[in-house]
This record gives structure tokens, sequence and C-alpha cells, in this order.
């Protein structure tokens, strides 16, 4: 070979190498970039776009939604104080934790990889250090569209969305069953007794209503329409009651509270009490408006109405 080519063939050789180690080195930060980003989804909440995990393990609700996260097979290490008053999730929320906006600490040692509530908790800002966190102002979106979001957020709207289509068929199906043997026209009421203080509520506030008034497409009765489908409840006394009454009444009460409105002759004069057209429930298995708790609310009204 001749000696001039030498240098030259040297310096072909070290360039050929440089490139193809950095095009090897390129090739795995590209890589590994990759697998960093299917670690995490980009979410659009109501306040904007927010990295959270692809497959969250550690999830804390802190209000209203433990529900909808437990019907879509996530585990959940921390809950509110309402969901773990539900009789019906005894079983499934043994050890998790039962947490508030305030139990910072608590939360930390959760080691939550999610946390998820209503827009009106607090401290949102240093519960974003521990963990993504992503809020909810309740009534924004319709109750099944909610399930959907959740559905967005956990990585599993597709399921969130087949659920809700199987939902709405059921519903509506029992819906027509319902009427066929009442009546188009006959009227339902859900009234809530809380805290010594009773409450009348439209079609979207739990309790039931969004299964009654939305899907099955019953009637409430016009006062109810015009003090509380607006706002979604409206608060009134035993004397009034019966203004409130329905053909059928739904009556959610906490067993272990005062309910002695139910022992006044004005309550006992109510058409429907008299016909023995009530359906008691307890308010703790009927308060949410999750896939879980329409599915138990769905059940109890085919049962009571039905008879199946």
């Amino acid at each position: 070979m001749k000696k001039w080519l030498i240098p030259f063939t040297l310096l072909l050789v070290l360039l050929v190498s440089a490139c193809s180690n950095g095009s090897t080195k390129e090739e795995g930060s590209d890589s590994k970039e990759k697998d960093n980003k299917s670690d995490t989804i980009t979410y659009q909440s109501e306040n904007g776009p927010v990295e959270v995990p692809a497959d969250p393990q550690r999830v804390v609700v802190l209000s209203s939604f433990a529900g909808n996260v437990m019907a879509l097979d996530v585990n959940l290490v921390g809950v509110d104080s309402w969901s773990k008053l539900n009789p019906s999730w005894d079983k499934e929320l043994k050890g998790v934790e039962e947490v508030t906006d305030e139990n910072l600490e608590k939360i930390i040692e959760l080691d939550p990889d999610l946390i998820i509530g209503l827009s009106n908790i607090k401290n949102v800002d240093k519960l974003n250090e521990i963990a993504p966190t992503v809020t909810y102002t309740y009534g924004k979106v319709d109750y099944l569209t909610q399930h959907i979001e959740i559905g967005k957020l956990l990585n599993k709207e597709k399921e969130a969305q087949q659920w809700v289509d199987d939902f709405k068929e059921r519903a509506g199906a029992a819906g027509d069953d319902i009427k066929a043997k009442i009546g188009e026209d006959t009227t339902v009421s859900v009234i809530e007794s809380f805290n010594k203080q009773l409450y009348v509520y439209g079609n979207n506030w739990g309790r039931g209503t969004e299964i009654l008034y939305q899907e099955m497409d019953l009637k409430m009765p016009e006062k109810v329409k015009e003090q509380a489908l607006e706002p979604g409840y409206f608060a009134l006394s035993t004397e009034v009651m019966p203004e409130f009454a329905g053909d059928y009444l739904i009556i959610s009460k906490d067993p272990k509270a005062d309910n002695s409105f139910m022992e006044t002759e004005t309550y006992k004069n109510i058409p429907a009490v008299k016909n023995n057209q009530v359906f008691e429930v307890n308010m703790m298995e009927f308060y949410f408006n999750d896939p879980l708790t329409l599915d138990y609310q769905l059940d109890f009204f085919k049962d009571k109405f039905l008879g199946n």
C-alpha cells in the first residue's frame, strides 16, 4: 500500500467508528426516552394537561370517585370518609386507609402515584408535590361522562365506555318495564333525611336520581321540578313534605340517625305511604353515582318496582 494511503485509511476507519458509536448512543437514548414516555400519559384535565401514570398502582381518592376507580380495577390505598362509611364496600376497602385533604403526612406515607378529588379540596399545590393530583368540578359534566373521564385518567377509557353503553341499555330497558307496570305519568320522589333535615332531590345528585329521571325517564312531581331540578336539591320541612311526595317515594336515610319524621301523622297520611309505595334505602349505600353504586341502585329499583 502506498504510504500516503495509510493516514487516509486510518482516518476513514476512525470516522466510521465514531459515527457508529454516535448512532448507537443516540438510538439508545431514543429507546430509553420512549420507554420513559410509555410509563406516563398526558391527561387533559379541566385545569390543563397533567402527566399521570399510564398504569397507576397506588391511587388516593379524596372525594366522590372511589367507586369509579374500583369499577375499573385500579388499586386504592386511600379514600375519603364517606366511601369508608359505605357498608357495601367493606370488603373492597378492607385495608384501604381513610384520608382527608389535610392528612398530608398520612398521604405521604401511603406513597400514592395518583391523587383524585373534587375541585373544592384543600392543599392541591402540596398534594401535587406528593403525586400528580387531578380534580373535577362536580356536575361540570354528566355522571356517565364523568366515569369516562376517570377512565381516560386511569388509561382505561375503553373499559369505561363499555360499562356506560351497557348500563344505559340495562337501565333504559328496566325503565320501559317499570313505566309499563306503574304508568307513564306516575311520579317518583327521592327524599333524604340527613342531620335532622329533609331534602328532596332533582335528577343529578346521586341517591338513584340519575337512574330514575335520566335513564328510566320517570316523572318527578311538579313541585320537585320547580324547586329541586335546577339546583339539584331543596331543603324542606316535614309539614310541606306531602307537596313534594310523588306517587312513589324513595326515602334515603341513615338507619342510625333520628328519623322521627316517619312517625308523624303528616308523613303517615302521604298517599304513597298509605298505598305502601315507599322504598327505604340506606343513604350510605345510595349516596354516590359511580358504576358500583349505580349497579346496586339499578338492581334495587328493579327488585322494588318489578319484583325481580
